[in-house]
């Protein structure tokens, strides 16, 4: 895909890490997905991968289970539909801001990042080939 204007074809997405912080008060965590957001592909996305065992190095008493259900919620989101619950009427950006805000869960989003893509679905599972698996 060759578009006018861009560098290679290639168009500016953001992304963030999800960290699985099972105690707050030690600031530990656990790469456990990623989140991908391009505009001018009209692309929101989530992959996951949970490592049981890092995470109860951690935590021996985590809720596994709460774990991978927050981290299917988010995809739920990213994808859309009906899986997305209130956010599915909302904007691939706005679904993505809402994903990255800051919060006090388990499950918590890292900073936001920027790079260059011309596949922002093949992006998503570069980086968490990457920066999680």
């Amino acid at each position: 895909m060759v578009r006018a204007g861009r560098p290679g074809g290639r168009d500016v997405y953001e992304y963030a890490l999800l960290r699985v912080v099972p105690r707050v008060e030690r600031g530990e965590c656990v790469n456990a997905g990623v989140l991908v957001y391009c505009r001018a592909q009209a692309y929101v996305g989530a992959r996951t991968h949970l490592d049981e065992a890092r995470l109860l190095a951690l935590d021996p008493h985590v809720d596994v289970a709460g774990v991978r259900a927050a981290l299917a919620a988010v995809e739920g989101v990213c994808a859309g539909g009906a899986a997305a619950g209130q956010a599915a009427g909302d904007d691939a950006g706005r679904r993505f801001r809402w994903l990255v805000a800051p919060r006090s869960t388990i499950v918590q989003p890292g900073p936001v990042h920027t790079g260059l893509t011309a596949d922002a679905a093949a992006e998503t599972q570069r980086l968490l080939d990457l920066l999680v698996r």
